[in-house]
């Protein structure tokens, strides 16, 4: 049996990456493979019951462990681009104080540009949720620094972004608008970079955070076929 640790379901297996991802990028003829991607499970994308993503189920797996070793203690939380699902699991944990921030989603707690983040004073979190964000933005380093300053002495966060192995260097250009193009080279219509892992490391490092890499070896094989993370997925903590 599969074991989703976001909704806390157990069934009998995950469901797939929606054909529609294959389709556009067979129609592009895109110079490189969906199973490239570090952390992604093609056949075991979405939890049937609640819908989270392979890469939600890997985050709380660490932010089940991370509260535990907290035992009860308040923290503040500010979760960037909140997914629904994800946001529901992080309200919901012991001791969680609860901020989500985003540029444009009105569901949203505050509209906030991630490069200036000026209404929140340096080190108000304790916790940072920031996954498939960076990609999105064009002065990365600037939301890195921002992401830094931030987080309270002592404070982590999971920075994530899509990351393709194999690719030799981090392939960017804002200045790229032209849909087709930006899903050959980036993988999505509103992304303007596609990184390359050690690049990707030594920007988060760049912008003052130490960077643990988290993989099955910490987490334990068995666990994450249970839980339908593949073996090849990293996790990316941040720690100020």
């Amino acid at each position: 049996m599969k074991f989703c640790p976001v909704c806390s379901n157990s069934f009998p297996n995950f469901l797939p990456l929606p054909n529609n991802y294959f389709e556009i990028l067979h129609r592009l003829r895109v110079p490189y493979s969906l199973d490239q991607f570090e952390t992604l499970n093609l056949g075991q994308y979405n939890c049937p019951i609640c819908q989270a993503s392979d890469r939600d189920r890997l985050y709380a797996l660490f932010l089940k462990a991370y509260v535990q070793q907290r035992q009860g203690q308040p923290f503040r939380i500010l979760d960037i681009a909140p997914a629904p699902m994800l946001s529901r699991f992080l309200k919901g944990l012991p001791g969680a104080q609860y901020r989500s921030a985003d540029l444009m989603s009105p569901l949203a707690d505050d509209k906030v540009d991630i490069t200036d983040m000026k209404c929140y004073a340096t080190g108000s979190f304790d916790f940072v949720m920031c996954s498939h964000v960076l990609e999105h933005v064009p002065d990365d380093a600037k939301a890195i620094r921002e992401l830094k300053r931030v987080l309270a002495p002592n404070g982590v966060a999971i920075l994530m972004v899509p990351i393709l192995l194999g690719l030799q260097k981090t392939d960017e250009d804002p200045s790229v608008t032209d849909v087709d193009e930006r899903w050959r080279r980036f993988g999505q219509d509103d992304h303007i970079r596609m990184y390359e892992r050690s690049d990707f490391l030594q920007r988060l490092q760049a912008g003052g955070f130490q960077v643990e890499s988290l993989d099955a070896a910490k987490f334990g094989p068995e666990l994450f076929q249970q839980c339908g993370i593949t073996e090849q997925s990293v996790l990316y903590i941040g720690h100020h």
